[in-house]
């Protein structure tokens, strides 16, 4: 058999990448940035304030050692790019040409940054609920939308991806494009109380929430929920907390949904309009929660594929 020569490489470091102390975009932008707390605000989606606390949790995760071929990127640049990346969604290619670093290499700094950043901040940010927090979720539900013993809003959002290799049709969904689904239940204030990412964009909402650690932990009743407890202005007996959905998802004592769009009366009518107003809530938080494709081939979050 005829064996190829290996291909050998024209340069160790590209002449334009060699520039990237001189004319990248971080070492040109990133301290004129910090002094004009709008624009870094609008170039990475936070804050100054806000990015030195998120550098200062995870330096230690995201410094490396220079070596005498080269020199690490800094914690600085590492940070910077992975939010630019999340709060553009550009290429790989294109960030490449921005922040003049080979295209691997930012695959490798963001992937890494993502993975960092869940598994440094998940606890602080997304705690498991405790039944003194459920109650403050039902209130806050009451106050805003008139719906009593509500303890979350649930649904899922299809999450656009590059067709990963030798996937067949599994990430095809009926939206007919490829994509993962990340369910989340939402509190009344569009903040995740938990999350499942990950799951085949073919399968059904109901399904993933069935199969999910999130679903089997509220069907065996491990979720810490507050007892049974009155209706405002009701005197019949204690009902339980509940989970609003749509009709994707199925009826069980702790999920509802709204009635069928055909012969309601006055009660359901009004029913349906509060229970649809507590799952706006899902809607709008799950609309923000949009994610780009890099040069991958997959969505960063199918890095972060965990149940909180």
């Amino acid at each position: 058999m005829l064996s190829e020569e290996p291909r050998r490489r024209r340069w160790w470091v590209h002449p334009i990448v060699s520039q990237r102390l001189q004319k990248g975009q971080f070492h040109t932008l990133y301290f004129d940035l910090r002094h004009n707390p709008e624009k870094f605000q609008g170039y990475c989606r936070m804050s100054v304030a806000t990015f030195d606390i998120l550098l200062a949790s995870l330096r230690s995760g995201l410094t490396f050692q220079d070596t005498t071929m080269r020199r690490s990127i800094s914690p600085e640049e590492r940070l910077l790019l992975t939010l630019r990346f999340l709060a553009t969604g550009n290429s790989f290619a294109s960030l490449h040409y921005e922040y003049l670093l080979g295209i691997s290499t930012i695959s490798g700094i963001v992937c890494h940054t993502c993975q960092l950043i869940w598994q440094r901040l998940r606890e602080a940010v997304m705690p498991t609920p405790t039944a003194d927090d459920w109650l403050r979720i039902a209130d806050g539900f009451y106050q805003s939308s008139q719906f009593p013993n509500c303890i979350g809003a649930l649904d899922g959002k299809h999450i656009r991806v590059k067709k990963p290799p030798h996937s067949g049709s599994q990430y095809f969904n009926f939206k007919q494009y490829f994509s993962i689904v990340l369910l989340a239940l939402v509190d009344s204030n569009y903040r995740f109380i938990i999350v499942d990412i990950g799951a085949y964009g073919s399968t059904a909402d109901a399904r993933i929430f069935c199969s999910s650690r999130m679903g089997e932990r509220l069907c065996a009743n491990q979720l810490a929920l507050p007892e049974p407890r009155r209706l405002p202005g009701s005197s019949a007996s204690a009902a339980p907390f509940v989970i609003v959905a749509d009709e994707g998802f199925a009826l069980s004592p702790h999920v509802m949904r709204a009635f069928p769009r055909r012969d309601l009366d006055d009660r359901k009518r009004i029913f349906s309009y509060r229970l649809s107003r507590a799952r706006r809530y899902v809607i709008l938080a799950n609309e923000s929660a949009k994610c780009h494709p890099g040069d991958t081939g997959m969505c960063d979050f199918t890095q972060l594929h965990q149940d909180s």
